[in-house]
């Protein structure tokens, strides 16, 4: 029996909750149980509430608001010890077009799939201005480079989970989930698909996005610490190459008037490529160390999926 659970993050989403659920599917094919579950994120209005009066089958609450990261998180855990053989993510204010939670889940009812993520076509989306337009497009080909993935809209929360992928799913910052899940699942060879998704009229501004810099200075520290902390190697071979070669520029400097005779002087030039050099070959040193720590890491990720599905699993089979 293949059960769904359809997690739904909130945060004072009262007024925008009963469409959402409303248009929620009730039957998909391949699958034979279908529940809901609202995390509430420290809601100061009736969000909870509302949930349960609508026929949610699950609500996890926060005392206080942590933020989507911690959220999503949260879903994934109850979703997880609730049986879900398949998680969708979808927003509370409805952006998402039910109807398609249906392909979303298909990839991975024909087990061609992990993880799959719903694409917008960010790039030809009316309701965003050109700026944001071309920055999502160029951030998800970023996420692509990054990842080893095809990510045409790296930043939809609107994504399924096979249980194998949410139990290996691990999520660290505070910010988000799309960036850093979708560079996690391509440092482990994941089976990730995009497939095409409508969306529906908006209902209120974004609460993530607050501003542009605001939105290119989270992402861009969210991309840089996931993918320094899964490729470290790659990270700071670069950079140490980078000072290296900076380091030879005035050495050679250097070289050339003292073969020319200009034994005197230059030294500054010296001294410079002295310290790029060094400095590059420390950084080149920090790599490998943070590249055994790497590998530490997987052990300890491998460890903590091995303890969740125990966890998971026994809490299952009390059920």
């Amino acid at each position: 029996m293949t059960k769904l659970i359809i997690q739904i993050p909130c945060f004072n989403e009262a007024a925008t909750l009963p469409p959402t659920l409303r248009d929620l599917p009730r039957a998909i094919p391949g699958v034979d149980v279908i529940e809901y579950l609202i995390i509430d994120d420290g809601s100061r209005d009736d969000t909870a509430q509302v949930a349960r009066a609508n026929g949610v089958h699950h609500v996890v609450q926060f005392e206080r608001n942590r933020g989507l990261a911690a959220a999503f998180r949260a879903g994934l855990e109850e979703s997880l010890r609730q049986g879900a053989d398949i998680i969708v993510n979808t927003d509370a204010d409805n952006q998402y077009q039910a109807s398609d939670i249906a392909t979303l889940v298909k990839p991975i009812v024909e087990r061609r799939a992990e993880m799959v993520v719903g694409d917008r076509g960010v790039g030809e989306l009316p309701n965003f201005s050109y700026l944001k337009r071309r920055l999502q497009v160029f951030g998800s080909w970023v996420i692509g480079r990054a990842a080893g993935l095809r990510t045409p809209d790296a930043t939809s929360g609107f994504r399924a989970l096979s249980r194998e992928a949410a139990l290996k799913t691990i999520v660290l910052s505070d910010y988000s989930y799309t960036l850093e899940s979708l560079i996690h699942a391509g440092s482990r060879k994941a089976a990730v698909e995009s497939v095409r998704i409508g969306i529906n009229p908006q209902t209120r501004p974004s609460r993530l996005m607050k501003s542009i810099p605001h939105y290119i200075r989270k992402s861009g520290v969210t991309i840089l610490r996931a993918y320094t902390m899964y490729r470290p190697l790659r990270v700071f071979m670069a950079v140490g190459a980078l000072l290296i070669v900076a380091g030879c520029v005035p050495g050679v400097r250097f070289l050339w008037f003292y073969t020319h005779g200009e034994r005197i002087g230059h030294v500054q030039s010296l001294i410079l490529a002295a310290i790029l050099i060094i400095v590059g070959f420390q950084i080149l040193f920090i790599g490998l160390l943070a590249d055994l720590i790497a590998n530490n890491r997987k052990m300890l990720e491998e460890t903590l999926y091995r303890v969740r599905k125990l966890e998971f699993g026994q809490e299952q089979s009390e059920r």
